[in-house]
């Protein structure tokens, strides 16, 4: 039996089905007294680390856990469960931590986008029994801001380079915790869950392939999931965001089935996009919480769920917030929510007052489940103008001239699945949405979607350029050569595709295989 600390934040279905996959059973604390009769105990963290330590506080929790750790019995934390062993985070001045290690938690200060998101290495500094079977060149799954500072280096497990090197496990006598999240990290991740179940076996030491680890790019596929003509939820894909084949919503499978598919051919994420969201309320679109919930029992990758993350009021005057409908999604086995259209609501009204109302949907979620939680979707298109000043918006100069000539264009952000131009261009959403707290830009491009003319690398440098968050390049992917074009031209972090994965034209492996040894990625082991 395996006890999992379950605190209300985040998603811990993932961890539980992993768990589950290997053959264990799960119970979760509902009372003080349920950690202090576990038999292994796990502490999966996603969201703020105030947040965290308010509400173990609030239900007495933290002197059984920590009663619990000092026994030196089988506990492993996770990410924010990391966090929360040591003495307090910079995330939240004035908010203890357990103390349990010496130390502090301190906010990244490096020349690269934060949060630090995607896989990356890790070197082991001592031997233990949670490397069983796992090579030294084996990637695992990051998402955080903020990383542990201990202050006795006998704890030190593994480290991990971003800029600086960071630690990225500690582990004493039965008590070990890991930054990044193994329920996320694929085969190596379960690899590292199984050996914590079974607790034996002698200590391992993986061999150091390479002094420094890097962070791979990123291979998202993406999911365009609507209900056809018949009512069942597909998968399909537009041409320029037309979805519609001689009348009929485009099939191209089902939405679990294909998300399968993608994992096991080695994509480092999925996405769905709801694109029924905006229409209808995500609290009544069972079907789409269905698909995640079963998605997440096979699929051990990160998962983004986009549409419809907004405030609602119902027909009978009841009033759904949007952290409301984001909390549902994680539940349900989603990482990361990705906010599109309401996010230029949100901008278009911050540019008119000058200021943030701390009320919006961007704020409110990263605020309780962190800023690498929430992802904001750009959904632009070129507009052609006859010089810089000829518009009050972020113009730049292009290498290819519109219908008229025209050598200057600027990237207005559309709403309604694109049908609705409006008065706010994507560098300035981008930044906008950095300040309010979102985490990753997903900068898609309707000139582009569909053609496989390749990616818009004048939009995305434009926008990798002006934040420092991580940025998603989409839109336009027709062969490998682009990916390896966007990642070796733009700085963004990540490339996702959609139709030409979902048709077999390019396979995952086959854009990875053309990626290796030019770009850092995860290629599958074995």
């Amino acid at each position: 039996m395996v006890t999992v600390l379950d605190y209300g934040a985040g998603n811990v279905r993932s961890v539980v089905n992993a768990i589950g996959s290997l053959g264990r059973e799960v119970r979760f604390v509902e009372r003080p007294e349920d950690i202090l009769q576990a038999e292994r105990l796990v502490f999966p963290g996603v969201g703020a680390f105030g947040e965290m330590m308010r509400v173990l506080r609030h239900r007495g929790y933290v002197e059984p856990l920590l009663a619990y750790l000092r026994s030196d019995r089988p506990f492993l934390g996770i990410c924010l469960g990391l966090q929360a062993l040591f003495e307090g985070s910079e995330e939240a001045p004035g908010e203890d931590g357990l103390g349990f290690f010496p130390g502090i938690v301190r906010r990244f200060r490096v020349d690269l986008a934060v949060p630090h998101i995607g896989w990356n290495g890790i070197k082991a500094r001592k031997p233990s029994v949670l490397f069983r079977g796992v090579e030294g060149n084996e990637k695992v799954y990051f998402v955080h801001s903020y990383h542990v500072e201990p202050r006795d280096p006998s704890v030190v497990l593994t480290a991990t380079d971003y800029g600086v090197e960071f630690v990225s496990a500690v582990e004493k006598g039965r008590v070990a915790a890991v930054q990044f999240h193994p329920e996320k990290s694929g085969p190596v991740g379960l690899k590292i869950l199984k050996n914590f179940l079974e607790g034996t076996g002698a200590p391992v030491l993986p061999r150091v392939v390479e002094p420094k680890t890097q962070l791979a790019k990123r291979i998202i596929a993406c999911l365009d999931v609507r209900a056809n003509d018949r009512g069942d939820l597909v998968v399909t894909k537009g041409d320029q965001y037309d979805v519609r084949e001689k009348g009929q919503v485009r099939n191209l499978g089902k939405p679990v089935d294909l998300a399968r598919r993608y994992y096991e051919e080695g994509a480092d994420e999925i996405t769905f996009l709801n694109i029924t969201g905006f229409r209808d309320f995500p609290l009544k679109d069972m079907p789409m919480l269905e698909v995640l919930r079963r998605t997440s029992e096979k699929v051990f990758v990160p998962l983004t769920i986009g549409g419809g993350i907004r405030d609602y009021t119902d027909k009978d005057g009841t009033r759904y917030g949007a952290l409301q409908v984001a909390s549902e999604y994680f539940r349900s086995g989603a990482d990361k929510v990705s906010i599109g259209s309401d996010a230029v609501t949100v901008v278009e009204e911050v540019l008119k007052t000058g200021a943030p109302t701390g009320r919006s949907a961007i704020e409110e979620i990263s605020r309780v489940y962190g800023s690498q939680a929430v992802v904001i979707s750009i959904d632009p298109r070129r507009v052609y103008v006859p010089s810089p000043d000829a518009v009050p918006h972020r113009v730049m100069e292009t290498a290819f001239p519109g219908p008229g000539g025209e050598r200057y264009c600027w990237y207005q952000c559309t709403v309604k699945g694109g049908r609705e131009g409006r008065p706010v261009d994507a560098v300035t959403l981008a930044r906008v949405c950095e300040d309010l707290g979102a985490g990753e830009i997903l900068l898609n491009c309707i000139d582009r979607d569909g053609t496989n003319l390749g990616f818009d690398l004048e939009l995305i440098h434009a926008v990798r350029e002006a934040v420092t968050i991580p940025v998603i390049a989409s839109s336009g992917a027709g062969c490998p050569e682009h990916f390896l074009e966007v990642f070796t031209r733009t700085r963004a972090e990540a490339a996702l595709a959609a139709g030409i994965f979902h048709r077999r034209e390019v396979g995952i492996g086959e854009v990875k295989e053309l990626l290796r040894g030019k770009v850092p990625v995860r290629l599958p082991l074995g």
